[in-house]
């Protein structure tokens, strides 16, 4: 298996997180340890070890799942959190941002569009390649 199929370390550790809790819910103990043993033989490795080998060394991507994060979309200022986030082409991510609140995407007095939620594929730097017609990002997301 290569690194590209899989999620980084930090998302793993809280897939082992959530089997221990769903599992405590069903009154069954399990201790972390053998979650995460269990989380590796689901992905095809022979135990954590191997699995966390297999991951390398690599950072966690810069934007993950539940992280607080502000910026512009399509020129409109917003705040919003990662719904989801996960590996693109070329080191970019693909995420879905949920809006606090609503954002007008529309510049115009005559009607209004909002959105609650977009799709995006972001740098490192939290800009997309994407462009309006004037040259600016379609999202440009603040440092975190």
């Amino acid at each position: 298996m290569t690194n590209t199929t899989l999620p980084n370390r930090t998302a793993l550790k809280d897939h082992a997180r959530r089997l221990r809790a769903t599992l405590a819910d069903q009154g069954t103990a399990l201790s972390h340890s053998a979650a995460l043993e269990t989380i590796s033989r689901q992905w095809g490795f022979r135990d954590w070890n191997t699995l966390s080998a297999a991951l390398g060394n690599a950072p966690a991507p810069r934007w993950q799942v539940g992280q607080a994060v502000s910026g512009r979309y399509l020129g409109q200022g917003f705040t919003g959190r990662i719904k989801a986030a996960r590996e693109a082409i070329g080191g970019h991510q693909h995420l879905t941002i949920v809006f606090d609140r609503p954002v007008d995407v529309v510049r115009s007095d005559w009607f209004s569009s909002y959105r609650r939620q977009i799709n995006c594929i972001v740098n490192d730097a939290g800009r997309t390649l994407a462009r309006t017609s004037d040259g600016q990002p379609h999202v440009v997301l603040d440092a975190a």
